[in-house]
């Protein structure tokens, strides 16, 4: 007999236990923490004054014991979610209806895969998942909310709100794969040679360059170096009109709490930072997110966000990296084109069926677009293969 499970909201991570967490969240993921959602929170990148209202979902057993969480955000616009929904938006108000607000399962301004449904292996299991999907619809309905979204979902968590009704919009991302390459060079090895001689060409540039690159974890950096690499991201994102969602303070906390979990990649003229990617790491994969520069310096890009990120991963043990989403120029760099989705319920019927119809469109369009961007991958025809999806 399955247990009766009570689902209710709070209004902020940190009041889910730590423990809690830690016993429904996969080990050692960066996002998915007691951490990372509290501490975007508590500095403003996902909090009511930058348009996120953290409403999650907990799922409880009649014994009081927590079964199941569910993060969630009541949103008043699209950005930081990477679900691209802007045109449904603009459909929505076509139609005469009001699409914001809207409410969303992600991590915020993380464009990274995983669960979202935080159950517990075991038979429990699908009854304590099909109560969150209930209560996030539910929910919607009492905000007044047109939809509910679920941005880059695992593949299991996919097909299971895929079963309770939801629509599934498809995109790509491009991540590198170790194929068992050993190091740098071997890795370059599986290239052909005119795509292997350019990469060694621009990594010779920053090597003349005079520039003095370092890898340092979250934990091996001080508080007070943070507005320094904070003002190089904020700055590039301002040069093209975007809205930096970190602050220096949030950077700081959030290194100081995840430690090795965050890889940082810098690079210095004389002593003065000039350029820093911002990475976090599970045990299995790199997760490239942030990238600033202090002007421009030749192939620092490729170098500092790719090219060192692939080198991190072989020298320690990271099958996978993802450098965020976007960028059709990682193709060239081995970064394979996959397929990612996300799954959204549409309270108007109407709406519901006019957006399925243009995502079933959207899904055949994605695969022909992977199927050609695999041709430009810079591998030897005799050599390494992408897995199909």
């Amino acid at each position: 007999m399955a247990s009766a499970v009570s689902i209710r909201s709070v209004a902020s991570a940190s009041a889910i236990p730590r423990q809690t967490w830690e016993r429904l969240c996969p080990a050692g993921h960066p996002f998915l923490n007691a951490d990372f959602l509290a501490i975007s929170e508590h500095h403003g990148a996902a909090a009511g004054t930058s348009g996120w209202m953290a409403c999650h979902l907990v799922a409880s057993d009649d014994r009081e014991r927590v079964v199941g969480l569910l993060p969630l955000y009541v949103k008043s616009h699209s950005h930081g979610d990477f679900i691209y929904d802007w045109s449904w938006a603009a459909a929505y108000r076509q139609c005469g209806l009001r699409y914001y607000p809207k409410l969303m399962s992600c991590l915020p301004h993380t464009p990274v895969v995983g669960p979202r449904l935080l159950v517990a292996d075991g038979p429990e299991a699908a009854g304590v998942r099909s109560a969150l999907v209930n209560g996030a619809r539910q929910l919607a309905g009492h905000l007044g909310a047109s939809s509910w979204h679920v941005a880059l979902p695992c593949e299991s968590d996919a097909q299971c709100l895929q079963g309770e009704g939801l629509l599934l919009s498809h995109d790509v991302q491009f991540h590198w794969v170790d194929a068992g390459c050993g190091d740098f060079d071997g890795y370059l090895a599986s290239f052909s040679a005119a795509k292997r001689r350019k990469v060694k060409a621009e990594r010779r540039r920053v090597a003349a360059s005079g520039l003095c690159l370092e890898t340092r974890h979250g934990d091996e950096i001080d508080a007070a170096e943070w507005p320094l690499l904070h003002a190089l991201y904020a700055a590039t994102f301002e040069k093209f009109g975007n809205h930096a969602a970190f602050g220096a303070a949030c950077f700081a906390d959030l290194a100081a709490a995840l430690g090795d979990r965050m890889v940082v990649f810098i690079a210095r003229d004389a002593r003065r930072p000039v350029a820093v990617a911002l990475c976090f790491r599970s045990d299995e994969a790199l997760y490239g997110r942030y990238w600033g520069a202090l002007g421009h310096y030749h192939s620092l890009h490729f170098e500092l966000c790719f090219y060192q990120g692939i080198a991190y991963c072989l020298r320690h043990g990271l099958r996978r990296f993802e450098p965020g989403a976007g960028g059709e120029h990682k193709l060239a760099r081995g970064f394979v084109p996959t397929v990612v989705q996300s799954a959204h319920w549409l309270g108007d019927a109407r709406m519901h069926a006019l957006i399925g119809r243009h995502l079933q469109l959207q899904r055949e369009a994605v695969a022909d677009y992977r199927a050609g961007a695999i041709d430009q991958l810079p591998f030897r025809r005799d050599g390494w293969l992408p897995p199909s999806d």
